[in-house]
């Protein structure tokens, strides 16, 4: 933690003012109580949160396939899914869907054949089919398609050499060619050849093609095709299939023979040319995976059920995912203080936050005694908010002082003991370690200590994580942290990417190079630390220096990534893109007479660090820390969980 990051006496200052700010001033995704309460869904991805239920639903208004949750058990509060879809022969699109059978209704007297299905429900409402189809020789339009023999007829008026099939039967039923005509057609070179399987049967050729369909209606599985054109005019092979459970069990030429006979099935399909006409198969199904649980009518049953399995997701028939519990980032906020107005503020701006981590304990000396900063009236204001406490204890980052501690059996025993009860009494989730500048010689004493307050916590039910810098493997061996063996005893390690320039250092730079970074992550999973364990460590941010005419280093001061963008205007700072740190570099000349260097953190460089944790798929990341972030970064970072 870079609590050893030494702030100037005007910083200082500001943020001693401000850690005793009451909450106010939030950003408008909160109300002035603070902490966001409901979260917002498109489909399954969460797009904002906000502390009352009318805010959230007002804003989701704006977005299709919307829905509203509390976030504290993801209790559904709003949506405004679709209940009806329209389809017109087997096809429809987002445009198609709506809320009501009435908006549904109106919108399918636009459409000539229209089909309406409750995705609520088994099969179709209302449909109306095509029956009948109109020709004129063996050519035909879509548009030439009709509900009735009555319409069709009506249109056939128009045309000349006109015939009508009924498509329900698979027969020619009417025409207005004459006997003349007829008989003309019949002496022309003969065109018309039945085909079965690709190959020509009865051995002959016909110039009328009624002719030709009635040979083929004796042959199933024929088609009629026209041997100058190579085009199938006309087929016998029955165009509507019957599945069940993706096994075919039935064809039909007529759409309601083959939906009379799906309804006797559970979970059929009746489908035509790749296309669904009619089904009672459930429009949602919940999945593992790639490994399909079950399906459900109605969306309350499988939400439900899918949050019964890690990793499950609801999908629907058109493949679009609507709810999810896989696999997410965590987000960790340290507070790094012990005041609950303070925290109570720095919550208020976060969206997506699932651990906060106030600074409540401190080791006060070596034989154990702890110094208590804990408010149990945080505990109980956040419970409903589904944000887990885990506290931070640290250890002064006094190297003596943690020595002689790790030394006493009973100053350990001690300190464990009183720990774990007060979190215990407390009821939070866990606590968060962060014992910094120990001596190299007391590795195996501090990776002893951790196994026995791991020990303790688990037998209290609590969590432990421990904060760990991101090092380098030419000196981790060296240090007081046994990387691979802490992983191995607690629940979550805290990889502290930053400060890689620091105050004291010889060379100004990033505090936190996005190559340095991934590399970090990289070495410390070659340590054997799981991928489920690692939370990347990421700064809120930046370090200034100041640097004379000769180039010699002066010092530096760190700065809150939220007043970047206000010191760049008022110092005119001019940037440029570092490809080695990938972050922009600001210079400008300061009054006192030094030019000023800093490497930017910026909501964009967030969402970088960000894709490194999703990249090595690792837990989650953990902010250093809460207060010096621009409020809007949450709702970009939400979008990236």
């Amino acid at each position: 933690m870079p609590n050893r990051i030494k702030w100037t006496a005007t910083l200082a200052v500001v943020l001693a003012f401000q850690a005793g700010l009451t909450t106010f001033g939030l950003s408008e995704a909160h109300a002035a109580s603070g902490t966001a309460n409901y979260r917002v869904y498109q489909n399954d991805k969460a797009i904002r949160d906000f502390a009352a239920s009318s805010s959230a639903i007002s804003y989701a208004k704006s977005f299709a396939y919307a829905h509203v949750e509390k976030i504290t058990g993801r209790a559904w509060v709003w949506d405004n899914w679709p209940r009806y879809k329209v389809y017109e022969n087997g096809v429809s699109s987002p445009g198609r869907e709506f809320k009501t059978l009435q908006e549904a209704e109106q919108f399918a007297k636009k459409t000539r054949f229209a089909q309406i299905r409750d995705l609520e429900a088994p099969g179709f409402v209302e449909s109306v089919f095509p029956n009948f189809r109109m020709y004129q020789g063996d050519k035909s339009l879509a548009a030439w398609s009709f509900a009735t023999l009555a319409d069709a007829k009506q249109a056939a008026k128009s045309f000349a050499g006109v015939h009508i099939m009924d498509l329900s039967s698979n027969q020619w039923v009417w025409d207005n060619i004459t006997d003349a005509q007829e008989a003309a057609q019949r002496q022309t070179t003969p065109k018309y050849s039945v085909l079965k399987d690709g190959a020509p049967i009865g051995g002959k050729s016909y110039g009328f093609l009624l002719d030709a369909i009635r040979a083929s209606a004796g042959m199933a599985g024929s088609t009629v095709v026209n041997t100058l054109t190579n085009q199938v005019v006309h087929s016998n092979i029955p165009a509507f299939a019957v599945t069940q459970s993706g096994k075919a069990l039935g064809s039909y030429f007529s759409i309601y023979s083959a939906i009379a006979y799906a309804k006797t099935l559970s979970g059929a399909t009746v489908a035509k040319d790749g296309a669904t006409w009619w089904t009672n198969m459930p429009y949602l199904t919940v999945s593992q995976g790639d490994k399909p649980l079950k399906s459900f009518h109605t969306r309350k049953s499988a939400v439900q059920y899918a949050a019964q399995f890690k990793d499950a997701v609801v999908k629907t028939a058109d493949g679009r995912s609507v709810w999810s519990n896989a696999k997410k980032l965590l987000y960790l906020g340290w507070n790094g203080t012990s005041s609950t107005a303070t925290v109570l503020d720095q919550l208020g701006r976060t969206q997506g936050l699932d651990i906060d981590s106030p600074s409540w304990f401190e080791l006060a000396d070596a034989s154990g005694t702890i110094s208590d900063g804990s408010d149990p009236a945080l505990v109980e204001a956040l419970r409903p908010t589904g944000i887990k406490l885990t506290p931070l204890v640290s250890n002064q980052f006094d190297s003596k002082l943690t020595s002689a501690f790790l030394r006493s059996a009973a100053a350990k025993s001690r300190f464990i003991a009183n720990l774990v009860a007060k979190l215990s009494a407390l009821r939070v989730a866990g606590v968060n370690v962060d014992f910094e500048g120990l001596a190299g010689g007391d590795r195996a004493l501090y990776t002893e200590f951790i196994r026995s307050l791991t020990s303790a916590a688990h037998k209290a039910g609590l969590s432990v994580s421990v904060d760990l810098p991101r090092g380098d493997v030419l000196w981790d061996a060296q240090t007081a942290y046994d990387q691979q063996a802490l992983a191995g005893i607690v629940d979550m390690i805290m990889m502290m990417a930053y400060d890689q320039h620091w105050e004291g250092g010889d060379d100004a730079g990033s505090v936190a190079e996005l190559a340095w970074v991934e590399e970090g992550v990289k070495q410390f999973l070659s340590y054997g630390i799981p991928r489920g364990k690692l939370m990347l460590g990421i700064p809120f941010y930046a370090r200034e220096w100041r640097i004379d005419g000769s180039g010699k280093l002066i010092d530096s001061q760190a700065l809150i990534m939220r007043n970047l963008s206000d010191l760049i205007q008022t110092t005119g700072a001019k940037g440029v893109f570092d490809s080695v740190s990938g972050q922009m570099k600001y210079t400008y000349g300061g009054h006192d007479g030094y030019t000023h260097v800093f490497w930017a953190e910026t909501p964009e460089t967030v969402k970088a660090r960000l894709a490194i944790a999703k990249k090595y798929d690792l837990a989650g990341v953990a902010a250093w820390r809460l207060g010096f972030e621009q409020a809007d970064l949450w709702n970009a970072m939400l979008l990236q969980k």
